[in-house]
C-alpha cells in the first residue's frame, strides 16, 4: 500500500510538471503577436526643380595697372645732373623730374647763335643793297642773289633752333602726364643711356586688371562683364572692357583688361600689385534645376528620386544632366518640372520606398508633444 502510495505522488508531481510546461510553451506558439515592432519608414526631404541660370567660375591671377601710364625713357645720353621728384610724389604735366647734362647743348647752343649772326648780317646786307636796287645801282640778278642768302640763312637758323630745343628738350626730362610717379630709378650723377627707363608716371584715370585667359574662357568673356577680384582677404569689383581677340604668340592666351569700381581703394590696389579674380568660365541660362544632392550615379548613369504624394513612395528616375555648380544641377531631359525631388537619399532606398517627408514628420510630432504636455498638465478635479 505505501508503494502505491508513492506512485500516486510521482504520477501526480509528473503531470504538473506538464502543465506547467505546456502552459510556459503553447502562448509561444499560439500568439500571433509580431516579435518586433516594423521599422519606421524613413525620413527624408524634398525639393522642387527651379528654372534658372547655372554658372561656373575659374579663378585666374591678374595684375594691378593704372589705366593711363607712361614710361620715361632719356632721349639722349649722359650725366644726371639735378633731379626734382622722387616715387609717390604727384606731378603735374610739363613739371620738370631732372635733368640731364647730354654734352649737346652747348654746342647746339653754339651753332644757334651762329646761324642768328649769318641770319641778322644777310638781312642788314639785303637792305643796303635794296637802296641800290631802287636807284638802279645793282642789276636784278644781282639783287637776286642777296635775297637768296637771307632765304637760305633764314633756313640754317630755323634748323639750328629746332636742334638747339631738341637737345635742351633731351636734357630737361618733363612730366608728359599728370600723375603718380610709381617709379624713379635715377639719382643724382647717374650716368643714363637711352635703353635706361627714368621713370613710370600713372595718370590720374581708374585703376585696372589685366589678366590672361584660355581660348575657352575667352569664349565666354565680353565687355561689361562683372568680375571680382580678391587682395588681401578683401573684395573689389570691376567691368571687363576690353577683350583681345588675337592670342599671345608665346602663351597662346588671349588678355583680357577690367576697370575696378572707382570706390576701389588705391592704397590696397597698388601697381604692379597682383591679385586673385575670377570670371566666369562657363554658364547656362533658363535651364530646369535641382539641388546636387537630389542626383546619384549608378552604372555611369544619373538618377534622382521622385516623390509620390498619393502613395508617400519613392520614384527612381533616370535623367540627363548637365552643368553643376556647388549648388544645382542642370536637367537636360528626364524631368518636366513638375516633380517633387528627393534631396536625402542613402544605399537603404529603392524604387517604391514609403517614406515620411521631415517637414510634416516635425510638425507631426510637435503637435503630439502639445498634445501630451496638455494632457499631463491637466489640473485636477477638486
Amino acid at each position: 500500500m505505501k508503494g502505491d502510495s508513492n506512485m500516486k505522488k510521482k504520477v501526480i508531481v509528473g503531470g504538473i510538471a506538464v502543465i506547467a510546461l505546456c502552459a510556459i510553451i503553447a502562448p509561444k506558439i499560439f500568439n500571433k503577436k509580431q516579435f518586433a515592432e516594423a521599422l519606421a519608414e524613413p525620413i527624408v526631404e524634398i525639393a522642387e526643380p527651379e528654372r534658372g541660370d547655372i554658372s561656373l567660375t575659374t579663378g585666374l591671377i591678374g595684375e594691378v595697372k593704372p589705366e593711363d601710364v607712361v614710361y620715361v625713357y632719356p632721349k639722349a645720353s649722359g650725366d644726371v645732373t639735378e633731379v626734382h621728384t622722387k616715387a609717390g610724389d604727384q606731378v603735374e604735366s610739363g613739371q620738370l623730374l631732372c635733368v640731364i647734362d647730354t654734352r649737346q647743348v652747348e654746342n647746339a647752343k653754339s651753332t644757334l647763335d651762329s646761324a642768328e649772326l649769318t641770319l641778322r648780317q644777310a638781312k642788314e646786307e639785303l637792305g643796303r643793297q635794296s637802296v641800290l636796287y631802287a636807284g638802279e645801282g645793282i642789276s636784278e640778278q644781282a639783287y637776286k642773289q642777296y635775297q637768296d642768302n637771307v632765304t637760305a640763312a633764314q633756313i640754317s637758323y630755323d634748323n639750328a633752333k629746332v636742334n638747339y630745343e631738341n637737345q635742351v628738350s633731351y636734357s630737361r626730362i618733363t612730366a608728359p602726364i599728370s600723375g603718380t610717379v610709381e617709379v624713379f630709378n635715377v639719382e643724382a650723377f647717374d650716368n643714363v643711356t637711352q635703353g635706361d627707363l627714368l621713370c613710370v608716371i600713372s595718370g590720374q584715370g581708374d585703376k585696372i586688371v589685366t589678366f590672361s585667359a584660355s581660348e575657352r574662357i575667352r569664349n565666354y568673356l565680353s565687355e561689361g562683364d562683372k568680375i571680382s577680384v580678391e587682395k588681401d582677404g578683401e573684395t573689389f569689383n570691376g567691368t571687363i572692357y576690353e577683350v583681345s581677340t588675337m592670342a599671345d604668340s608665346d602663351t597662346g592666351l588671349f588678355q583680357v583688361k577690367a576697370r575696378l569700381d572707382q570706390e576701389a581703394d588705391e592704397t590696397k590696389l597698388s601697381t604692379g600689385s597682383m591679385v586673385k579674380l575670377y570670371v566666369v568660365s562657363e554658364s547656362v541660362s533658363d535651364v530646369l534645376k535641382v539641388p546636387v544632392n537630389s542626383v546619384y550615379y549608378d552604372g555611369g548613369l544619373a538618377y534622382v528620386y521622385t516623390y509620390d504624394r498619393e502613395s508617400s513612395s519613392l520614384h527612381k528616375v533616370q535623367v540627363e544632366v548637365g552643368l553643376y555648380d556647388s549648388e544645382w544641377i542642370e536637367i537636360k531631359s528626364g524631368l518636366d518640372g513638375s516633380e517633387e525631388v528627393l534631396t536625402t537619399w542613402s544605399s537603404e532606398l529603392y524604387d517604391g520606398t514609403r517614406v515620411r517627408i521631415k517637414e510634416e514628420a516635425e510638425t507631426a510630432g510637435n503637435n503630439a508633444e502639445e498634445t501630451m504636455t496638455e494632457t499631463v498638465t491637466e489640473p485636477e478635479q477638486q
